[in-house]
């Protein structure tokens, strides 16, 4: 029987008095692609974040590959560099260049010499579509091209699993494309996501299964066509109908 890539078992999340997950579970197998759909303040990201420990769940277990997130066995930044996470910000350093951006956990955090992760970061780049672009600044760059940038940056210690919260959010509606196209291309060499978004159509497209997260906790989970297309649950009928009244499903 194949280990779960990503197992989440009955976790519990307060900020403060507020829950924000309640006994979530969920499982991820490997080179599977599973989206989290809901509305804003449902808990998708803040799930999201407690995998690689950005936030550190209350109760329950997170296991990637077997092992809890929280096992001294990952060391300080090795559960970071197996779980790479991508956000809706591109959060690059507007003083640095593109190739600096991207080689610098690699030399600082992980240990790798400059020149090692000079070349993997001249390959992901090339990869990308933005080979000709390492020496430019973030200033520089398209929304797009700092978010293709973003994704190269969490690629490079090789992860395990791409957690990509929002990556389109962010972004001026021609420019979604481009990014999604990269996540597309990711599915196809087998890559494990997990995938917060609001792009209901690409999760429909690239997802294995789609979870709807309604106040805290999984309210439904499916195939996409199942779920978009025969939702069993009222509240997720209801938000599906207003995705659709948006035109955007």
């Amino acid at each position: 029987m194949t280990t779960p890539m990503i197992e989440i078992d009955t976790v519990t999340k307060y900020f403060g008095d507020k829950l924000v997950l309640d006994r979530v579970s969920l499982t991820v197998n490997p080179h599977e692609v599973v989206c989290l759909i809901g509305a804003s303040g449902s808990g998708k990201s803040t799930l999201l974040r407690c995998v690689n420990r950005l936030v550190a769940h209350d109760y329950g277990t997170i296991r990637l590959d077997g092992v809890p997130v929280d096992d001294r066995s990952f060391g300080k930044t090795g559960l970071q560099r197996r779980a790479a996470i991508v956000f809706q910000a591109y959060n690059l350093f507007p003083h640095m260049s593109v190739l600096d951006n991207i080689t610098l956990a690699p030399c600082r955090v992980h240990g790798q010499s400059r020149a090692e992760a000079a070349a993997r970061g001249c390959e992901v780049l090339e990869r990308f579509g933005m080979g000709g672009f390492t020496r430019a600044y973030p200033e520089q760059l398209s929304g797009g091209q700092q978010q293709r940038v973003a994704i190269a940056r969490a690629l490079m210690t090789r992860p395990d699993v791409l957690l990509l919260d929002e990556i389109t959010a962010a972004l001026d509606p021609e420019l979604v494309g481009e990014v999604l196209a990269i996540i597309r291309g990711l599915k196809d060499e087998g890559m494990t996501m997990m995938i917060v978004t609001h792009e209901m159509g690409f999760a429909r497209e690239v997802a294995d299964r789609v979870a709807f997260l309604d106040a805290g906790t999984i309210l439904e989970e499916d195939t996409p066509d199942r779920l978009f297309g025969t939702p069993q649950e009222a509240r997720t009928r209801a938000f599906l109908q207003r995705i659709l009244s948006a035109g955007r499903l």
